[in-house]
């Protein structure tokens, strides 16, 4: 992706984390957090994935939330970050963190005795180091 995106994602990131933390009314938007912002590269959409603390019930509730306020943070960033075009905002639960805990805790579940670096498996012969050079068989 250009690198324009990116910057202007890491700029609008930033700044809709600061308002949620201190213009939201809602207690649950402030337990909000922005963790990636992916614009078009038309830069007409952005689509900000968002995490909150709390169970489905507030992560419902904080979409909800998001989505009313929808118009007015794109109002703030367009005074604060003096676009020409400010992106309609699309809010996405982002669910890496959860997907990342499932992996950790299916790996652990698997508890597999951790293995040596130089140790290779063995099958019919695969893998197996070759005789080290001792001294003569003779």
């Amino acid at each position: 992706m250009p690198a324009r995106p990116d910057r202007l994602g890491e700029q609008i990131r930033a700044e809709l984390s600061l308002l949620l933390q201190r213009w939201a009314r809602d207690p649950v938007l402030r337990l909000t957090t922005v963790t990636h912002v992916r614009l078009t590269r038309d830069l007409q959409h952005a689509r900000v994935y968002f995490t909150v603390l709390g169970d489905a019930t507030a992560r419902r509730h904080a979409g909800r939330g998001l989505r009313r306020a929808a118009s007015f943070l794109r109002g703030q960033l367009g005074r604060r970050l003096r676009f020409r075009h400010v992106p309609d905002l699309t809010f996405v639960y982002d669910d890496s963190l959860e997907r990342e805990e499932r992996i950790a805790q299916v790996l652990e579940e698997l508890d597999l005795p951790p293995s040596e670096p130089d140790e290779l498996p063995t099958q019919s012969g695969v893998g197996t180091p070759p005789p080290a050079p001792d001294d003569d068989p003779d």
